[in-house]
């Protein structure tokens, strides 16, 4: 197992009520950790990941434009690198996301071949089941959700996204001396995120989240995703599971051979007509940027997503 601070469970063992208070401590005082025996193998990962990054090197720019979405608010198909900010969206900066992506959601997908299509919808379905059941044990264990089993199964149908990242090796101009960033410090809008990734092959640690006020490292844990809690588990929890911010770092000049690394993102994510409290969402400490009392998740998403072409024009 790789070092790491944060804690690694077995969601396993979580649903037969193994380490209960420990999960609860953590589940609530800092909303992140790893965890094991979820449902979804390596070699799972491997094909998936293997698939969108063959579709990288190899998809003509012919192919790549057919698979790229011109709606911005949808996450689908295929995203060039610089294509994002995220920096931009958080107004936290005007750099952009060094990477590339590939996403996929319920529907309205876009796929370059049968074959992409097949090996990304099992991907897919096998990673909601294992976040729908993450997620279970994060809201039972937060000890403030008010909602039965039925509200629960109605929340977690869900309008999820998978997002394939890969964070190639920067230039020297985005080294950490000059950009400490790849992507901009964020909290997920989503009840959970599950973050699978690769290592860096120079042990260079890109992935940090904010933990008791530091930023402390997620490198890659052999057989374990990393789960974040997004935005959604403090707005049904009355704040009790925070949201944690994290980033992901640009290495120094001396280390950006050997730096490149994949992630493969998925975010359980509301569906869009989920409605909640802006006031109580910003008491959580969640920028919500709409003037109303109450709003959809489709109407938070929708002033959250920003593409270099919306930058430029």
């Amino acid at each position: 197992m790789a070092d790491t601070t944060v804690p690694i469970f077995s969601l396993a063992e979580l649903q037969k009520g193994a380490d209960r208070e420990e999960f609860r401590r953590c589940v609530t005082q800092t909303g992140v950790f790893y965890l094991t025996d979820y449902g979804v193998l390596e070699e799972e990962h491997r094909l998936a990941t293997d698939t969108a990054m063959d579709f990288f090197a190899h998809g003509t720019t012919q192919e790549k434009q057919a698979v790229t979405t011109k709606i911005p608010t949808m996450r689908r198909g295929y995203s060039a690198l610089e294509a994002e900010s995220t920096a931009q969206v958080t107004r936290t900066g005007t750099y952009t996301d060094y990477s590339m992506s590939f996403s996929m959601g319920i529907s309205d997908n876009l796929f370059p071949s049968q074959r992409f299509e097949e090996v990304w919808t099992d991907y897919f379905g096998h990673l909601y089941a294992a976040a729908q059941e993450t997620a279970r044990v994060v809201l039972r264990a937060s000890g403030t959700y008010e909602g039965g089993d039925e509200d629960m199964d109605t929340l977690l149908d869900c309008d999820p996204v998978l997002r394939l990242r890969y964070f190639p090796e920067v230039p020297e101009h985005r080294a950490a001396e000059r950009e400490p960033r790849r992507m901009a410090p964020h909290y997920d809008l989503s009840v959970i995120t599950l973050i699978h990734q690769t290592p860096c092959a120079n042990g260079f640690v890109s992935l940090q989240a904010e933990v008791g006020g530091e930023l402390v490292d997620l490198p890659a844990v052999p057989d374990a995703v990393v789960v974040l809690c997004g935005a959604i588990a403090p707005v049904v929890t009355q704040g009790a599971v925070p949201a944690p911010r994290h980033h992901v770092r640009s290495p120094g000049a001396g280390q950006r051979e050997g730096s490149d690394r994949t992630s493969s993102v998925f975010f359980l994510r509301p569906s869009t007509d989920f409605t909640f409290s802006v006031p109580k969402a910003r008491t959580y400490g969640l920028d919500v940027d709409l003037d109303a009392d109450t709003a959809t998740f489709g109407d938070w998403i929708g002033t959250n997503y920003v593409t270099m072409h919306a930058v430029k024009s």
